[in-house]
């Protein structure tokens, strides 16, 4: 079992009005660089937040949402400052109520 952490968002906002994925492009090429393993993830309507220790922060979430998910709290901490307007928080898995985040990721 993994600890994962996540920043949650609307599509809307991250996808469209806050274009992060250029900035996930860029930390890809960083880490490449630096022959770093990727440690962060891109997930839409991640499943993980279905769980039942994870209802009061699907209550605050959007409808249609999208996750950075990474094992690195500090990347966590980062784009929640970078963002503001994210919900934070953190989850362990594979787990009975928690699949593995990063299976459907191919």
């Amino acid at each position: 079992m993994a600890t994962y952490y996540y920043a949650l968002a609307s599509q809307k906002f991250l996808l469209e009005e806050e274009p992060f994925e250029e900035v996930l492009k860029e930390r890809r090429r960083d880490y490449a660089e630096k022959n770093k393993e990727i440690d962060f993830w891109q997930v839409i309507q991640p499943a993980f937040i279905n769980a039942p220790e994870l209802a009061e922060a699907k209550a605050k979430a959007p409808e249609k949402n999208v996750a950075i998910i990474s094992t690195n709290k500090s990347f966590i901490v980062w784009v929640k400052l970078r963002l503001e307007y994210v919900l934070t928080g953190e989850f362990e898995a594979p787990s009975d109520t928690i699949p593995d985040p990063l299976a459907s990721l191919g």
